[in-house]
């Protein structure tokens, strides 16, 4: 088998024939970066006036989750060693329909970034009418938190989850629990579906997920983003509008809405969504196994479903055929088109339709499944 411990970009571009007809996107030859404008008097006014955006789409993501029958809980998890030891304990925050599952359980992971909310508030109402959907807070994120000091890796957050699982109200030992990650979502539940075993975790998705990530490719990101920033951290946690928008436009295909914002909506972004707990995320980077030594890609027994925005320029495509290649060929992979590292938030329709289909079509017996 080939190792699959580390492929970069460079490496991964020539697999891209083998799997798919689609070129890879490239940006024209010349292109000038989008002129930039003064804000007007109005954004000027609203800026002023204390005006804020963010709380109303806070309000729209909960509206949603509401919606969909889901209700905010916490769950206090035992120590490791099974003692409290005096240390304060982990505790994970999660979205969940009240009592007792009556629906097969799914788990929807989230990425860095805003808020699980935001991340998933167009999938919660079409998945929640088949599954059982369980959103949480990954820990140092949201509302969720570690007892101990120490940055969680990948396999430390699937160990909560695991935990969480297992806490959950009428969620039997024995039930089996479909995984949804995108981005760094993706590496813990790669993690998850690792650890606990088909037993446990069921089918897997994986959104925008370069389980090869390298140190090469995190330069190559860094160059992409146009230079200037020493470190991936500082990119993916702006600092200011101008890194805001930055990230945006690596993240997202469409940017017509990203070069309308005013800068004082991106200031109020970097301060409510990137400067929560900003330290602790980003010793959580440092604390990724993926793309060390520690950790080593191989093929999962569940059935896999791996999705990729054609122009995603955090994980550019050529990666997701080098996952691919090492998770084996039974894994089905689809490409979104016009579409960047989250399809689940570009193109929601097309998203949910796969996920449901897939995950639907894992459910019944072998004999059943075409």
């Amino acid at each position: 088998m080939a190792n699959c411990t580390a492929l970069s970009a460079a490496s991964a571009s020539n697999l891209t024939s083998r799997f798919s007809p689609l070129a890879l996107p490239r940006a024209p030859a010349g292109q000038e970066a989008v002129t930039r404008t003064r804000p007007s008097p109005s954004h000027r006014s609203l800026a002023a006036m204390g005006f804020s955006i963010l709380p109303l789409m806070e309000f729209i993501a909960r509206r949603a989750f509401l919606g969909a029958g889901l209700q905010p809980h916490t769950a206090a998890l035992p120590s490791d060693d099974g003692s409290d030891g005096g240390q304060p304990r982990t505790v994970i925050h999660y979205w969940a329909p009240p009592g007792e599952p009556r629906l097969p359980p799914l788990l929807l992971i989230h990425g860095f970034g805003p808020m699980a909310t935001w991340q998933w508030r167009r999938q919660v109402g079409p998945l929640s009418r088949h599954f059982h959907v369980i959103v949480p807070d990954l820990l140092g994120f949201g509302a969720s938190s570690r007892g101990s000091p120490a940055a969680p890796s990948e396999l430390a957050q699937a160990a909560a989850l695991a935990a969480l699982l297992d806490a959950l109200p009428g969620l039997t030992a024995d039930a089996r629990v479909a995984a949804i990650g995108t981005s760094y979502g993706g590496f813990v539940a790669y993690a998850l579906a690792r650890a606990a075993g088909p037993g446990r975790v069921g089918p897997v998705v994986m959104s925008n997920s370069d389980l090869l990530k390298t140190a090469e490719d995190d330069r190559a990101l860094l160059e992409r983003a146009g230079g200037g920033l020493a470190r991936t951290a500082d990119l993916l946690m702006p600092l200011d509008a101008r890194g805001a928008r930055r990230l945006m436009e690596l993240s997202f295909y469409r940017r017509q809405a990203i070069t309308l914002l005013p800068d004082f909506v991106l200031r109020q972004a970097v301060q409510q969504l990137f400067m929560d707990k900003r330290d602790g995320k980003i010793e959580l980077m440092k604390a990724i196994t993926v793309g060390t030594d520690e950790f080593k890609l191989t093929p999962l027994p569940q059935d896999v479903l791996l999705i990729w925005g054609d122009h995603d320029q955090i994980f550019p495509l050529e990666k997701a055929f080098a996952v691919k290649r090492c998770l084996g060929e039974s894994v089905r992979m689809e490409i979104f088109e016009k579409t960047g590292h989250v399809p689940q938030m570009e193109d929601p329709a097309r998203f949910n339709k796969l996920i449901l289909d897939f995950l639907l079509a894992s459910q019944k017996p072998p004999s059943i499944q075409q």
